[in-house]
């Protein structure tokens, strides 16, 4: 027999069912009858194909491979094996063809997953594209069948998915940075899918990894803004609480306080803090206080955060008023017009706001010493000093006043300061003889002898001017006189001399006119007339200008002067007179009372204290007292002697023997006196 192919491959679905037929080629065999083909036979055998050799019709036979068990491609994917035709000669003969049956695969195997858990760690902080990790599923189809595509499934809450994954590898990489504080771990279903639409399905579970990536937060819970300056110590201006989203020891924070002079910080609840006050608070000195608090964690490095307190101090009235000066002089010039501006005082107050101002005003004059000034008036807002009315150099120099600066706090604080006016002269004052007088009656005369040399005091002129400083300055010059070049006028001293010696030519009377001016601006003048007599002999004066009525006021006030003399000489005489009477009577009537008294029941008192020991030394004592005492008590005069012996005290001892005794009291309320009103004497010795 003869086959017409030598190679003969079918292509067999691995999902064909068991009984199915394949035909095959019949081989030729060209004998007949008995010598031809008779059975066909497959060699070797297996399990899977048999052979059947039968005719559908009466014509032809067929051969045909049938299916007995179902082909599995990915147990078997090719069979081979020889189908041979045997005839019946003898000795038979056969022919044989290969047949090779190719099993056509079928997408009946789904994709395997070499993991159900995927789980992977990224760093929080790792960037954009890191990759996770890799999953691989395996399919044992082939050709497409075996072409397997990953993807997420993803559920309605998971649209924002940080993540993305390779279709043809499995690679999972980061699509976005991930954030440990938003989610420590994620969830998520791959799905692998072959060409044949077959999937499976596993899980990946990716951990983030904590990075010290967060500072430290504050949150401030309450502020309290201005403060104020007389709050006590220990006062909470700030009430916050800390918090880092970190965990470990990313996450553990600690506080601090920069300037810990006026406030601290203060652990009030688990991760709350209270700003205080620790010290007394001044507005004046620092009116606002930038606190800063740094929070930091332990992480490494260490992140840090600060937040920034700025409190406010509100000022309390707690300063007065300090004037720019500890004390004022003002000046105004005498004749001043009403209401003129002479000065001003001004006060600073350390405060702010009402409490910061100024009003002035007058301050009353405690007691007598200095009366009020009604001529000085203050401006109350700017402290303008005013003088109301004209003032008069020569009746008031200088006058003090107090000035009150105020502020409007409550309660008001003030200061005091003094203020000094000096009136300032002006020339409104012209020289004033004194002398000679200048009263309208006849000159005097001033008697020179002729004998006098040049340089001779003939008089001096004597004023006196009322204003002061340059204005009282006095300057003398000889206006006019008789003989002009016999006398000179000393110009600063007054002094009227000879100018040169006297002559027979000259006349025996002379009249003179001093003028007298002082140095103001413009200058005030006075005239001094005096008359001057050259005389040889002073014997024989006759003064020819002296009138009756000058004469009887000079003898008046002689007589005035005589009698007070006398009255004054009269009242010395009585009133020591009165005093050494006085003295005498004193006396007398202290020798007239003067008695020895000694006491029988004191003596016997004394005797027993004696006896007893009580007494150290013994003593004498000599008691005095006058008719007329009124005082209960008197006096024992002790002996200066270390020692004195009973016998040595003798009665009657005289007054000049007490001199050498110290004194000691003793009561006498129960010694009476006798007929005579005087104690009765007695003397007594006690140890």
């Amino acid at each position: 027999p003869v086959f017409p192919e030598e190679r003969v491959t079918f292509k067999i679905l691995e999902t064909s069912d068991p009984g199915s037929r394949f035909p095959l080629g019949c081989a030729r065999d060209l004998d007949i009858g008995s010598n031809s083909i008779q059975a066909y036979s497959i060699s070797p055998e297996n399990e899977y194909f048999s052979v059947s050799y039968g005719s559908h019709s009466e014509n032809a036979r067929n051969v045909e491979l049938t299916l007995k068990k179902p082909l599995d491609r990915e147990e078997q994917a090719e069979l081979s094996f020889i189908l041979s035709a045997v005839d019946g000669g003898s000795p038979p003969r056969s022919g044989t063809a290969e047949v090779n049956i190719i099993v056509l695969d079928v997408n009946d195997n789904s994709p395997v997953f070499t993991q159900k858990i995927y789980v992977g760690h990224v760093l929080e902080n790792s960037p954009k594209g890191s990759v996770v990790l890799n999953v691989v599923a395996s399919d044992r189809d082939e050709g497409v069948n075996a072409e397997i595509t990953y993807e997420f499934i993803q559920a309605m809450s998971q649209t924002d998915n940080p993540f993305t994954i390779d279709s043809m590898s499995g690679e999972i990489k980061l699509k976005t940075p991930l954030d440990f504080e938003a989610a420590e771990t994620h969830e998520l279903s791959v799905r692998a899918t072959d060409g044949g639409g077959l999937s499976a399905i596993c899980k990946v579970l990716v951990e983030v990894v904590d990075v010290n990536d967060n500072a430290p937060e504050l949150v401030v819970s309450s502020f309290s803004s201005p403060l104020a300056e007389n709050t006590v110590p220990g006062t909470v201006v700030a009430l916050f609480t800390v918090r880092d989203r970190d965990s470990g020891a990313n996450g553990k924070i600690s506080c601090a306080l920069e300037d810990q002079l006026f406030f601290s910080l203060r652990p009030a609840y688990k991760n709350y803090y209270e700003l205080v006050t620790v010290s007394a608070l001044d507005r004046e000195e620092r009116a606002q206080h930038v606190l800063s608090v740094t929070a930091a964690d332990a992480g490494s490095p260490p992140l840090t955060s600060t937040q920034t307190f700025t409190v406010d101090i509100s000022d309390v009235n707690d300063n007065a008023p300090v004037f720019n000066q500890t004390s004022y002089t003002m000046y105004v010039r005498e004749n001043n017009v009403a209401t003129v501006f002479v000065g001003a005082v001004s006060a600073a107050d350390a405060d702010v706001g009402l409490n910061a101002k100024v009003t002035y005003s007058l301050a009353p004059v405690q007691g007598p010493e200095r009366p009020w000034c009604s001529c000085i008036s203050v401006n109350s807002e700017n402290g303008q000093v005013f003088v109301l009315r004209p003032l008069d150099y020569e009746r008031l120099r200088q006058t003090e006043v107090t000035v009150s600066a105020s502020d409007a706090g409550s309660p008001p604080l003030r200061a005091n300061v003094t203020v000094r006016l000096v009136v300032l002269d002006e020339n409104d004052n012209a020289p004033l003889v004194l002398y000679p007088a200048q009263d309208g009656s006849p000159a005097s005369s001033e008697l020179v002898p002729v004998s006098a040399e040049a340089g001779y005091l003939i008089t001096k002129v004597v004023a006196v001017d009322a204003d002061s400083g340059q204005n009282s300055w006095l300057s003398y010059h000889l206006l006019r006189a008789t003989e002009p070049g016999l006398f000179s006028v000393g110009a600063q001293s007054g002094e009227v001399r000879l100018r040169r010696p006297v002559t027979d030519r000259d006349s025996v009377k002379h009249k003179l006119l001093v003028l007298v001016r002082d140095n103001g601006k413009p200058p005030l003048s006075a005239t001094a007339a005096l008359s001057a007599l050259l005389l040889k002999d002073f014997s024989d004066v006759r003064l020819p200008h002296s009138s009756p009525a000058t004469e009887d006021q000079d003898t008046s006030l002689t007589t005035y002067l005589i009698i007070s003399l006398v009255f004054v000489s009269l009242l010395f005489l009585i009133s020591t007179a009165v005093f050494v009477a006085r003295k005498v009577c004193k006396s007398k009537e202290l020798q007239a009372g003067h008695v020895l008294y000694g006491a029988d029941n004191l003596q016997s008192g004394l005797a027993d204290a004696a006896a007893a020991g009580t007494l150290p030394r013994a003593y004498c004592y000599e008691i005095s007292l006058t008719t007329g005492s009124g005082n209960s008590e008197f006096k024992f005069l002790k002996p200066i002697v270390p020692s004195l012996p009973p016998q040595h005290c003798a009665m009657g001892q005289g007054p000049d023997e007490e001199q050498d005794f110290p004194c000691v009291r003793v009561s006498t309320e129960d010694m009476a006196p006798d007929n005579a009103g005087t104690l009765s004497a007695g003397q007594f010795n006690a140890r």
